[in-house]
């Protein structure tokens, strides 16, 4: 050995680990055997990790099964892990045991090493803190790794996306407050409609929004449960029959989130059901805000030969080569989010239905995906709020010539004159480019001030009184 590795000892033996990190063996032995791409464990995941452990410490305890000092090493450590003061030394990557063990003992590892270094001990020594025997009494990685998990998840969707979709839902409610008598065409088929509002419009996107929030909101019914205390398959075996509902109870008080120990442990390990459940109420909200990107950008094309209805902040030239360009960058950013999303849901949907008998082997990437995937939509709602959303604002003249010049303003005609003699109207229009009202007169299908009374586009926004 030199000065820049110490031997570590695990089960299988020795170890060179570096001299200064505060891992030991079974973290090293996987750097070495599974350094595949560069994608850490999330730091979520960690801290989630480790207020398990600040939790179990408390409980075990409570138990008997820990000294007092034993108790408060584990606690500060883990505390100060959860806090994010030691993310350097998470080193491992996600695709690893699909059990997730050797992140389970990466942070077992620490906490012993942090214990004996504020004891005087040497790292690696193992005293006075144990990470097996100790920082792991009355838990499994079966158990530990996917509660952090549902941890992990539910703090991300209620601390971070639920209130930016908050904001976004509040901002689109503010364009459709303020669109709300602007009358403008609909489309669909990509083919001009009958009127509607831009208010309208928008309303649709809020709402979109405010649907998805609520399937995620239900989702987080499945993540609370905690298989905690399951320990290897489910039974419980080396845990007190107390540890798993003083265990959820003490994380709810850590966490703010009203975790409780799951009735059937057997359930929510052998399979991830619920974290299935959670990343497809993501995806549904990636469907939702690329459908809504779809719409502005289409809205937003031009400024000279497209819809041009909306004009985008412009934020950053959007060519290297043609001068004064300005591209929907924002929606396409989200539209790459979204498809992202939707690709690690069908991986997770994949993980979920390949766990065999007890035992679900693709928990990192299941829990990889889910949080990433949280990050991801938060991030992009945020930008795309700030950066676009607020910033919209209505091309009033092109949407008016636009309304204007409709066909389909003559369906308000068909209770009244007939399907046939409104279609006839608006191909006579169309073919010798006049107007409705020019077409209808000359047919004689109607008067002018009866035309005029009709068709009146802002009667058409809402159903008849």
């Amino acid at each position: 050995m030199t000065d820049l590795v110490r031997i570590e000892h695990d089960s299988m033996g020795t170890v060179e680990v570096p001299a200064d990190v505060l891992w030991g063996a079974q973290t090293q032995r996987s750097l070495l055997n599974f350094a595949i791409s560069d994608d850490r464990m999330p730091a979520e995941l960690i801290h989630a990790l480790a207020l398990i452990k600040q939790a179990a410490a408390s409980v075990n305890f409570r138990l008997g099964v820990l000294d007092e000092t034993q108790r408060d090493l584990i606690i500060n450590a883990a505390s100060a892990i959860a806090a994010g003061l030691h993310d350097d030394q998470f080193p491992l990557r996600v695709w690893q045991t699909g059990s997730g063990t050797h992140t389970n003992m990466n942070v077992n590892e620490v906490i012993s090493n942090l214990s004996s270094q504020a004891s005087g001990e040497p790292l690696g020594s193992h005293r006075p803190v144990h990470p097996n025997d100790h920082v792991n009494r009355s838990q499994s990685t079966n158990d530990a790794f996917p509660s952090a998990i549902h941890i992990a998840a539910a703090e991300g969707i209620t601390k971070q996306l639920l209130p930016e979709l908050e904001r976004l839902i509040e901002a689109f409610n503010n364009k459709s407050n303020a669109w709300s008598e602007i009358i403008k065409i609909g489309r669909t088929h990509l083919q001009d409609a009958v009127p509607i509002t831009l208010g309208q419009e928008a309303s649709a996107w809020r709402d979109q929004i405010v649907t998805a929030r609520g399937r995620i909101q239900a989702s987080l019914v499945e993540l609370y449960p905690l298989p905690l205390g399951g320990t290897a398959v489910g039974t419980g075996l080396n845990a007190s029959a107390r540890f798993a509902e003083e265990t959820a109870a003490e994380l709810a008080l850590l966490t703010g989130l009203p975790l409780s120990s799951a009735v059937n442990k057997f359930a929510v390990m052998a399979s991830h059901d619920g974290l299935v459940n959670a990343m497809a109420q993501l995806r549904m909200l990636a469907v939702t805000l690329l459908k809504i990107s779809n719409d502005l950008r289409l809205l937003a094309c031009g400024p000279r030969a497209g819809l041009a209805e909306l004009h985008l902040p412009e934020n950053e030239p959007g060519s290297s080569i043609m001068p004064g360009k300005v591209n929907p960058s924002q929606c396409e950013a989200m539209a790459m989010v979204c498809t992202q999303v939707l690709g690690l849901d069908s991986a997770v949907a994949m993980a979920g239905s390949g766990g065999n008998l007890q035992m679900n082997v693709y928990k990192p990437l299941i829990g990889f995906n889910l949080l990433h995937s949280i990050s991801l939509l938060h991030d992009a709602c945020y930008n795309y709020r700030v950066a676009m959303v607020q910033g919209i604002e209505p091309n009033k003249n092109k949407i008016k010539r636009d309304l204007e010049q409709s066909l389909m303003l003559v369906t308000v005609l068909t209770p009244e004159i007939g399907y046939d003699k409104a279609s006839e109207i608006a191909h006579l229009a169309h073919n010798q480019e006049v107007s409705l009202r020019e077409a209808a007169l000359e047919l004689g299908y109607v008067s002018a001030a009866e035309f005029d009374r009709i068709v009146d586009p802002a009667s058409m926004t809402s159903p008849r009184p």
